[in-house]
Formats: structure tokens, C-alpha cells, sequence
């Protein structure tokens, strides 16, 4: 067990989440996330959507809990918008994984109890008014929200 432990930091996210070791075991799945949606270019890091998503499949493996996929979800989508408007990025890929991933958000916590989709809605909200800051996509999340009906769901 040693041995896989310490094999790679894969292995140990994946250990820590599936036993619940540790005070947040959604950090290093965030980490990747960061790391790869949102590179250090000045550093010469390049953007992996593949990457970035990656991670969020690794969770669901280990662990899989929604509320965790809700999190991590929502988090690539809020640093997606922040690399966004820190720099000109306009590359059509980055963008239509940021709508599909924005949707399984909104899957995600439509799935969760009535009592703890608040806070994430209000994570999700904002979004929505991002996508006017980066010149496109504002739309396609406005449609997406609305189609989740979640304006309903959130007074339930």
C-alpha cells in the first residue's frame, strides 16, 4: 500500500479522497484543475482542457460524492472565467468546454437536496454575467440555466 501511496500524487489524491483522509480532499483535484485551465503563462504552462477535466474523472473514480462533482465543477468553471479575463484567449475548444462543463454544474446541483443547492446556484449565477466580460457565451449560459429550470427549483 506504501508503495502505491507514494507511486505519484495521483495515487495519493485518489487514496485520500476514497478514505477521507486528510481536512479538504477535494484540494489536489482543485490543484490540477487550476493548474491546467488556468496555466502560468509567464512560466511557458500550456492550457489542457483534457487535463483539467481529467481531474474531475479522477474524483469521480475515487470517491464520486455529488457534492464533490458539484464543487469541482463549478471551481473549473470559475477559473475558467478568471484565465479569461486576465488574458485574450480566444480559442473556440476552450470556450465550448467551458459551456459543457458549466451544464454539468448545473446537472450536478439540480441533482443535490433542495436544502444545499444555494450556495452552489449562487456560484453558478455569477457566471452568467461573466460571459458578457469575455465577449461571447452569455447566451449559451443563460439557456443553459434556464433549461435546468433552476429558478424554480431554488424556491422549492
Amino acid at each position: 500500500m506504501q508503495d502505491l501511496y507514494t507511486a505519484s500524487k495521483e495515487n495519493r489524491a485518489f487514496l485520500h479522497a476514497r478514505l477521507g483522509l486528510g481536512h479538504d480532499q477535494l484540494q489536489p483535484f482543485k490543484a490540477n484543475i487550476s493548474t491546467w485551465i488556468c496555466p502560468d503563462l509567464m512560466n511557458n504552462r500550456s492550457v489542457s482542457v483534457s487535463k483539467a477535466k481529467k481531474a474531475i474523472a479522477d474524483y469521480k473514480k475515487a470517491i464520486g460524492r455529488l457534492e464533490g462533482m458539484a464543487e469541482l465543477s463549478i471551481f473549473y468553471c470559475e477559473e475558467a472565467f478568471g484565465f479569461l479575463e486576465s488574458c485574450s484567449m480566444e480559442d473556440e475548444s476552450y470556450f465550448a468546454a467551458l459551456i459543457r462543463m458549466y451544464g454539468r454544474s448545473l446537472e450536478f446541483v439540480s441533482s443535490l437536496p433542495a436544502a444545499q443547492r444555494a450556495t452552489y446556484l449562487e456560484r453558478l449565477d455569477k457566471p452568467r454575467s461573466r460571459g458578457s466580460h469575455v465577449g461571447w457565451g452569455q447566451d449559451e449560459l443563460n439557456s443553459l440555466w434556464h433549461a435546468a429550470a433552476l429558478d424554480e427549483q431554488q424556491s422549492e
